[in-house]
């Protein structure tokens, strides 16, 4: 066993609450960089705004990295948080054709406002971190939006 948690385990104890906010990561299948791409980042973003025009959820922000997705939301009434996922991933991959995601996703429930705040740097502050930009705002194929 590798020690990295398999999508089942993710999936455990996982609840959806209406009106709740959540981080959301969700990862490229082998981390390929198909987000490097604009029209790729464009489409999962297409995606992220049907999700909003269904009203299954609210995007508060998110960032499109080439191999993977942050993305802040309030989970619409009605909905999963599995189910709206699992409806942008989708998408996207119809979308463009081929197999994009891994399995699963990683999600943490806000619970305080200080959750929420902590969690937009760290959305924000991610291509800074990884050496795609050199400051907060520059980014040339991806995404990174507060709504």
């Amino acid at each position: 066993m590798d020690g990295r948690p398999h999508a089942s385990a993710l999936r455990r104890g996982r609840y959806s609450e209406a009106g709740r906010v959540y981080l959301v990561t969700a990862v490229t299948r082998e981390r390929t960089p198909v987000f490097g791409d604009f029209f790729a980042a464009r489409t999962l973003v297409q995606a992220l705004r049907l999700e909003e025009a269904e009203k299954r959820a609210r995007t508060l922000a998110y960032v499109v990295m080439p191999d993977h997705l942050h993305w802040l939301l309030e989970l619409g009434e009605g909905s999963t948080l599995s189910a709206v996922v699992g409806a942008v991933k989708s998408v996207t991959a119809h979308r463009l054709g081929m197999r994009i995601w891994q399995p699963g996703f990683h999600d943490r429930a806000m619970r305080r406002e200080e959750d929420l705040e902590n969690a937009a740097r760290y959305l924000v502050g991610n291509p800074l971190r990884a050496g795609l930009v050199e400051k907060a705002g520059d980014y040339p194929h991806w995404d990174a939006v507060w709504i």
